[in-house]
């Protein structure tokens, strides 16, 4: 049986691009969550109407471990920048992790590990909420880097993130 886990680390493009390549990553939907309104659009969630997440739904199997999942998500973006990542400024973009209620005593530990490593000069502030109402995307943010591989946001933000990916797991991935 898979477990899932929603991520919002900036852009759903980026997060969804990166877990496509992990093996046990069964399944990727991005959509919002963590917002105050039922049915939001894109348009209304950039405009910062809705407080939702740009989110990234991973179902994944036993051949990965909820660790494994969230060593690569805070690899692959800056979980020390409140309500963005690079250029993507808004609490859409903010750094947040919905789990079942049952994993985030995990999750606050391993994140409180990584402060106490020192790997980031800042504190992370990535949030750690239950998983909430869950609003899928519009089709065409689905698999967007697939199918937009040379729009330059693909090129300048989503291919490094896929670079640092390879570079640090390439055990975990497939190409």
């Amino acid at each position: 049986m898979n477990s899932s886990i929603y991520l919002g680390g900036g852009c759903f493009w980026c997060i969804e691009s990166v877990f496509k390549k992990v093996n046990g990553i069964t399944f990727t939907s991005p959509g919002y969550m963590g917002g105050k309104s039922d049915n939001p659009t894109y348009e209304e969630v950039c405009e910062g109407y809705t407080n939702h997440v740009e989110v990234v739904e991973l179902q994944y199997d036993k051949t990965i471990d909820l660790n494994q999942i969230l060593n690569i998500f805070f690899t692959v973006h800056d979980p020390t920048s409140i309500n963005r990542q690079g250029a993507d400024v808004g609490t859409q973009y903010r750094s947040a992790i919905f789990c079942k209620p049952e994993e985030r005593s995990s999750i606050v530990n391993f994140i409180q590990e990584l402060e106490s490593q020192g790997i980031f000069k800042d504190k992370i502030v990535t949030e750690v909420n239950d998983i909430q109402k869950f609003f899928i995307a519009e089709d065409y943010h689905h698999d967007y880097f697939t199918k937009n591989p040379e729009n330059a946001y693909c090129q300048a933000v989503i291919n490094p993130k896929l670079n640092k990916l390879r570079s640090s797991f390439s055990e975990l991935i497939s190409e």
